[in-house]
């Protein structure tokens, strides 16, 4: 276990490295200077200060050393479109909103999902399985940005039933996680179902219904562990795209995240808060891959997560 998670824990810091490094590569690749578009008509003299203040007047292998120090150091300097804010600042108050819808988002998503996917699986080829299917395909067909916007045309401008923008209470919370969580449900209540109708024709089930257990006990207790582990699997990649679904659904609806100041430093050309968000948030979901790697392991014992001498593959 702890060879695998040393070998786990160097794959992630080389995954991160080359993310970092693949980060810079594009940010200086990009054309231009964020001192010298049509926002901002600074003369020569302003934007060589300007550049020098940001170590922007550097050789690329300088900046890029000193890029590798701030993220060393957990300290990725001032913001150039908000000058009185450093990277860290933006941080801090944008990722605990972000990091709450999306942990809102999946929670509910796998738990509607789950419990969508086994009634459709217990009433296999009936009305609930092909109701709940339905709605498993318009999750997974259906853009989370147009989910979004059809939510808002519904339920705040036609009906004025929920607020529309902004993050201050449980009303506001509503429509961005429905429409965040959707598509992931949809997944998880289709992977849940598939599985499930699997795991009912298995030979211990059988047992357990000879056995006089009830059917529910049966679900909870026999079959919905080996039901869930494909789910576990996929965690990971739910987790990723929720988190990163959270910049389109909180510019939509105006939730002050870490959207808000990822998409405007993209406009203003903010080096300093695109790379650091982009480190930030992939060492975050790599850092969750490793979790839901751990957790898969543990939770079902017919995996090993390392080969003792003499084991056969």
């Amino acid at each position: 276990m702890l060879k695998y998670i040393l070998k786990r824990l160097t794959i992630m810091g080389v995954t991160l490295w080359i993310i970092i490094t693949l980060t810079f590569v594009l940010m200086v690749s990009v054309p231009g200077s964020p001192f010298n578009d049509q926002d901002r008509n600074t003369n020569d003299i302003v934007q060589e200060n300007l550049e020098r203040h940001y170590n922007l007047d550097k050789p690329y292998i300088i900046q890029y050393f000193l890029y590798l120090k701030s993220i060393i150091t957990f300290d990725f300097g001032p913001s150039i479109k908000q000058s009185n804010h450093t990277v860290n600042d933006l941080l801090s108050r944008g990722f605990p909103i972000s990091f709450e819808l999306g942990m809102v988002s999946i929670v509910i998503a796998v738990i509607s999902g789950v419990i969508l996917g086994i009634f459709a699986a217990l009433k296999h080829n009936g009305i609930i399985d092909y109701a709940a299917m339905t709605i498993a395909v318009l999750g997974i067909s259906i853009p989370n940005f147009v989910l979004a916007t059809l939510l808002i045309q519904k339920f705040a401008v036609d009906s004025n039933m929920l607020p529309t923008a902004r993050w201050e209470s449980v009303a506001h919370m509503i429509l961005p996680i429905i429409a965040l969580a959707t598509g992931p449900m949809a997944i998880i209540a289709r992977l849940t179902r598939s599985t499930m109708l699997e795991v009912l024709t298995q030979d211990y089930i059988k047992m357990a219904r000879a056995k006089g257990l009830s059917p529910w006990k049966i679900i909870v207790k026999h079959a919905l562990k080996n039901a869930l582990m494909p789910v576990v699997t996929i965690m990971g990649t739910l987790l990723a795209g929720i988190l990163t679904g959270t910049f389109v659904i909180e510019k939509i609806f105006a939730i002050p995240g870490m959207g808000r100041y990822f998409i405007e430093s993209i406009n203003h050309r903010d080096y300093p808060v695109i790379m650091g968000t982009t480190v930030f948030y992939s060492a975050f979901l790599i850092c969750m891959l490793f979790l839901v790697d751990i957790a898969y392991g543990l939770l079902d014992p017919r995996i090993k997560i390392h080969k003792h001498d003499g084991d056969r593959p």
